[in-house]
């Protein structure tokens, strides 16, 4: 006796099965969280933690969820890019107006 051995259908079939990219549209839509922690003891003394989370799920979930890092990290988000640079930029100038300030008066003091 054979059976013939069967391939899943790549588009979903009427018995319910879900291809690849309904279940990634799901859990993008739903989310997932997976987390673990690793340690690393040496007669009882920590040496090591490592913690680690991760999150899959669309940008709408994430922020729905409050997740939105990466609008806030320059390395990312070209906008925070231009705000760390914008508040470099003006403390920079702070600098240079107090350093030219004390120069002024340190010349006021000492006529030459």
């Amino acid at each position: 006796m054979t059976t013939a051995s069967r391939l899943p259908d790549p588009y979903g079939s009427a018995d319910g099965s879900a291809n690849l990219a309904d279940i990634l549209e799901r859990v993008l839509d739903k989310g997932i969280v997976i987390a673990g922690d690793i340690r690393i003891n040496l007669l009882d003394i920590e040496l090591l933690t490592i913690k680690l989370r991760l999150i899959v799920a669309s940008i709408d979930k994430a922020k729905e969820m409050g997740i939105d890092w990466w609008e806030d990290d320059p390395a990312l988000s070209s906008g925070a890019r231009r705000r760390e640079l914008a508040e470099q930029n003006a403390e920079l100038q702070r600098r240079v107006a107090e350093l030219e300030e004390a120069a002024g008066h340190h010349e006021r003091k000492d006529p030459a």
